[in-house]
């Protein structure tokens, strides 16, 4: 049996409880926590920490107008090698009872978020879920 086919069966076991009998619970959270977190992006305060953390790009890349300080590490970076990070996890989305405490960790103000460069913030979320453990 191959691996794939493994991955397969064990999903076809799974009760499919909701939309209709056609998601299990764990896709029904998971679509639930993509969908907030799609729109914690235009969360003004996300805005705002990244604004703070702006400077004007001073180097050659004629294309580049802008760069990112992380909060971290100290380094500058382009906008598309930064993410804005919450200080305090979001945590987990698995039921119902979860949804309180993970909006409002997730739509915090901006003293809760600040800049990271991507290997700050992998470093950071490793650090967390092995604490977590």
């Amino acid at each position: 049996m191959s691996k794939f086919s493994l991955i397969f069966a064990h999903m076809a076991r799974l009760p499919k409880t909701r939309n209709n009998k056609t998601m299990t619970e764990s896709a029904f959270w998971s679509m639930i926590r993509s969908a907030l977190r799609q729109k914690s992006r235009w969360w003004k305060p996300v805005q705002e920490v990244k604004s703070k953390a702006k400077r004007d790009y001073k180097g050659s890349n004629k294309r580049q107008k802008f760069e990112y300080q992380c909060a971290i590490c100290k380094l500058w970076h382009a906008d598309k090698n930064i993410e804005v990070d919450h200080i305090i996890p979001a945590g987990s989305l698995r039921s119902g009872d979860d949804l309180k405490a993970f909006v409002e960790r997730l739509f915090c103000e901006s003293d809760g978020l600040r800049v990271l460069c991507k290997p700050c913030h992998l470093k950071i979320t490793k650090q967390t879920k092995n604490n977590a453990e």
